[in-house]
């Protein structure tokens, strides 16, 4: 089985990839020490690699996820001592519950998301992916942000490759990602006179549990993997380092960015 072939390494439960360990290695060990993370939609997938990232760099990391079946499972286990706690990003009083928990906070990543293909040209679905991938990054950032300029810190949202990119199946995907560039510039203009730093990085086709769909079957998957520059599907481990840069010391003068992590599938051209 070739790398590209490997089945997301995201399952609760799941042992640290060797993919995150190589990804993690090139970072001074303890980079992190001291420093409290709270990394939103981050019981399974993208956010889950992410928080396991952080904590192998020796931050306190709190990760939150809306489902109790995840998070009972993952509580359950031995995850490196990460905190997980129960928390509907839509839902201010609990954002606010969960920062009180928080003895300070370094870095706020928002990789709480959604997709509803083919159900999101319907209004009450459209509003509630709107709910879940934009306006949750604006609450979440803004009462994060008086701790965040008491420590200097950053945040990191998850965006998309669907933030340049259009997809008929989930109009509100796409506007929610787009927006969230938006967001990212202004909230990195509006709040850097404090120390804030605000960045985002766009994933491209990973293997998680909401691009199963796709890279389980064959033709869907080769077709994918041959519009990469790379020539694989991204793994969640790929998003990693990416987003410890840009949390880190060494993006000290980088805000109001996007870095694409998608093997350079957004910049080809699809011709007939």
């Amino acid at each position: 089985m070739s790398p590209s072939d490997t089945p997301p390494s995201d399952a609760a439960g799941s042992a640290t990839s060797a993919f995150l360990e190589e990804a993690v290695s090139v970072f001074r060990p303890g980079l992190f020490a001291g420093s409290v993370v709270l990394v939103s939609g981050a019981t399974s997938g993208i956010g889950l690699e992410i928080a396991r990232g952080f904590r192998r760099l020796g931050a306190e990391v709190l990760a939150t996820g809306s489902s109790p079946t995840k998070l009972a499972a993952l509580t359950a286990q031995d995850q490196d001592g990460i905190r997980f706690a129960r928390l509907d990003v839509r839902d201010e009083a609990q954002i606010r519950d969960v920062l009180d928990t928080l003895p300070r906070l370094d870095v706020l990543v928002n990789a709480a998301g959604v997709a509803r293909p083919g159900a999101e040209w319907e209004g009450d679905t459209f509003d509630d992916v709107i709910g879940v991938n934009l306006s949750s990054v604006m609450h979440m950032s803004r009462l994060a942000k008086p701790m965040l300029a008491a420590t200097r810190g950053s945040i990191v949202n998850i965006a998309s490759m669907l933030s340049f990119l259009a997809d008929a199946d989930v109009p509100a995907y796409c506007a929610s990602k787009t927006g969230l560039l938006g967001l990212t510039r202004a909230l990195a203009h509006g709040w850097g006179p404090d120390g804030i730093r605000v960045n985002a990085i766009a994933p491209g086709y990973h293997e998680t549990d909401m691009t199963r769909p796709l890279w389980s079957q064959p033709h869907n998957r080769a077709v994918i993997q041959e519009q990469s520059a790379l020539k694989r599907w991204g793994r969640t481990a790929d998003l990693v380092g990416a987003t410890l840069f840009l949390a880190s010391p060494a993006a000290g003068f980088v805000t109001g960015t996007c870095l694409a992590v998608d093997g350079g599938y957004s910049v080809k051209a699809v011709v007939g």
